[in-house]
């Protein structure tokens, strides 16, 4: 029987941090299922959900301790995997002039009608013809109803056209 883990990884960024990983990994009968790595302000960031036999658990927990001696911050948290609820599915993609406080005013109208931000992407890049600091989100999500997402959705229009920002509501499994 399998368990999985639900790992975070944070530390310098260097060649080899995720193949020493997934060396550990296959060391101990586990495989890589699903996960989001980047370089951020220099630091390599990361979470990981991994399956591996349950009899292999505690050895591979305890084998992380050599990469956390080399200044490699790692949890590990078994997923408790709770079926998914019915659910109406979207993507959201927002470009506007960057200012502080978006994804919070963003958030908050989200939360306000139950719908839940399943995972999230952003950046800061510089406009093609001005120069200007654009921020740039997509975000995946799931509403319990096509009511609640609707009223989110009529509520985050209303929020962009503050903004003065680009709003699409897109399929989630587009591009």
């Amino acid at each position: 029987m399998n368990e999985t883990l639900i790992m975070t990884i944070l530390g310098p960024d260097r060649p080899g941090l995720v193949e020493a990983l997934s060396a550990l990994l296959e060391a101990h009968g586990g495989n890589w299922e699903e996960s989001r790595m980047a370089r951020l302000g220099g630091q390599f960031a990361g979470v990981l959900a991994a399956s591996l036999p349950v009899q292999s658990l505690d050895g591979f927990v305890q084998s992380l301790d050599g990469l956390r001696r080399q200044g490699v911050q790692i949890t590990a948290h078994r997923s408790g995997d709770a079926p998914a609820a019915p659910a109406v599915e979207a993507r959201l993609d927002l470009v506007t002039h960057d200012r502080p406080g978006i994804v919070h005013r963003v958030t908050e109208a989200l939360t306000r009608h139950g719908v839940n931000v399943e995972r999230l992407e952003t950046r800061v890049a510089s406009a093609p013809m001005s120069g200007e600091a654009l921020f740039e989100a997509k975000a995946w999500l799931r509403a319990p109803t096509a009511a609640a997402l609707d009223a989110a959705r009529a509520e985050l229009e209303s929020l962009a056209a503050g903004l003065v920002a680009d709003l699409e509501f897109k399929d989630p499994h587009a591009d």
